[in-house]
């Protein structure tokens, strides 16, 4: 029985704090204009470092994209070089077995897959250099949108900042 009118006792007190919450939250006058404003100057003082931080993140995710495409790009270029080299090399050993040996000898046969295998290898290289440049352009291109973007919302932040300043001192 005690534990029953200690719970009904508690919650009736509950009830009646809640009302009288309540009730003052009512009477609470509203918020003037000049409030208004330096709440509204606030949230948009933390949208724009919201968005600040986001896009300043994406742009180092973009330089980070760049300086990866061209280490690709270096690698590729490397390796398209270096076919080329083996393509003029197995030229001149054709030109030799050529004269040496004759036109349809193994030796010559020979020297002609490997600079078939060769030319493969080159154009494939190429058409990698090719994709890692319009990568690089693509993310190049997402760099500076990313830093006009920041760019943008640092010009927010401080019109923000001047507003809330501006309506601090008019209250």
């Amino acid at each position: 029985m005690n534990a029953q009118r200690l719970l009904r006792r508690s919650a009736l007190v509950l009830g009646v704090s809640g009302l009288l919450v309540v009730g003052a939250q009512a009477q609470a006058p509203e918020p003037t204009p000049e409030q208004q404003d330096i709440h509204s100057d606030k949230k948009d003082i933390r949208q724009d470092k919201r968005d600040l931080t986001k896009d300043r993140v994406d742009r180092n995710a973009d330089q980070r994209d760049i300086n990866k495409d061209r280490r690709d790009l270096n690698k590729d270029r490397v390796d398209r070089n270096q076919d080329q080299r083996d393509i003029n090399k197995d030229k001149r050993d054709l030109r030799k077995d050529d004269a040496k040996y004759g036109a349809n000898s193994a030796q010559a046969q020979a020297d002609r897959k490997d600079l078939h295998a060769d030319r493969v290898d080159r154009n494939k290289d190429q058409r990698d250099i090719n994709k890692d440049k319009r990568d690089l352009r693509a993310d190049r291109t997402d760099r500076n949108k990313d830093q006009r973007d920041i760019n943008k919302d640092k010009r927010d932040l401080h019109k923000d900042r001047k507003d809330l300043r501006h309506d601090r001192k008019a209250k």
